[in-house]
């Protein structure tokens, strides 16, 4: 049965949280924009489904669209409710995601009222992992030495340019269509990413994202910071520089004010 689950909707934190989950540990963050007067749009969740499984998820509701904190907040409780209904029937997860990410997107539509999210989710399975996505939220997965081992490909127009080689991320982070997402929870012809499982070693480091990291930090200043060393200092500094490019935009880095959330996740020891 779906043992009980930490979910965070419209939270404004001061500093990351930590927290055991399954067989190893979790730091988290979400917070609105730095002058943001509106709700944050960004939802998170962390939800066990057995001893050794779960689920880890970050929703970004589309700030150019009505209503995007109801939106997310209605993905990770739709998450929620089928997980939890999958567990007590002992239907496989992978089923259950799938099946929660559908119900989401149908609960989302029947609302009538144009809003939309997109979607990260981690699938746990003891030391393995399989992603699923929706639009530009991103996931990445890196050995301690710096190696992508797995990546999520924005569905977007400047993400499949990047993808292809059209772009590179030089040019895609300055793009004027970067905030362009092609594909969202909320959309009659949605649809699912799924990545193929992924063996966990002992110091490889997962990270779940908005783009409110990605369109602040590049893919190799994020690597460097959380590729070792302990996830709590790791989370902080992602933080600080967020917030500072920001607050002080400079000519030519990456900025742009947006709800921040993401999950960092390593095995224990």
């Amino acid at each position: 049965m779906l043992q009980n689950g930490q979910t965070y909707s419209q939270a404004d934190f001061d500093e990351p949280l930590t927290t055991s989950f399954l067989c190893g540990q979790a730091v988290f963050f979400t917070s609105r924009a730095p002058g943001k007067t509106t709700a944050n749009e960004d939802c998170l969740a962390l939800l066990p489904f057995d001893e050794e499984s779960g689920v880890l998820i970050v929703a970004d509701g589309l700030g150019g669209l009505p209503a995007g904190s109801t939106a997310s907040q209605l993905a990770i409780d739709s998450m929620t409710q089928v997980l939890r209904e999958a567990a007590t029937a002992e239907i496989p997860l992978r089923d259950a995601i799938l099946n929660g990410i559908e119900q989401a997107n149908e609960a989302i539509l029947q609302q009538a009222s144009g809003m939309a999210t997109t979607l990260a989710v981690i699938e746990i399975q003891g030391h393995t992992i399989r992603h699923y996505h929706v639009g530009d939220a991103m996931i990445l997965l890196t050995g301690q030495r710096g190696k992508l081992k797995a990546y999520t490909v924005s569905h977007s127009p400047v993400g499949y340019a990047v993808e292809a080689g059209m772009l590179d991320e030089e040019e895609a982070v300055h793009h004027e269509e970067r905030h362009i997402v092609s594909n969202v929870v909320g959309a009659a012809d949605m649809s699912i990413s799924i990545g193929t499982t992924v063996q966990l070693a002992t110091r490889d480091t997962l990270l779940l994202a908005s783009d409110g990291l990605f369109d602040n930090l590049y893919m190799e200043e994020i690597v460097e910071v959380i590729r070792k060393g302990p996830l709590a200092s790791a989370a902080k500094k992602l933080v600080s520089l967020c917030q500072q490019r920001m607050t002080q935009p400079q000519q030519g880095v990456p900025s742009h004010a947006d709800d921040l959330s993401f999950i960092l996740y390593r095995l224990s020891p």
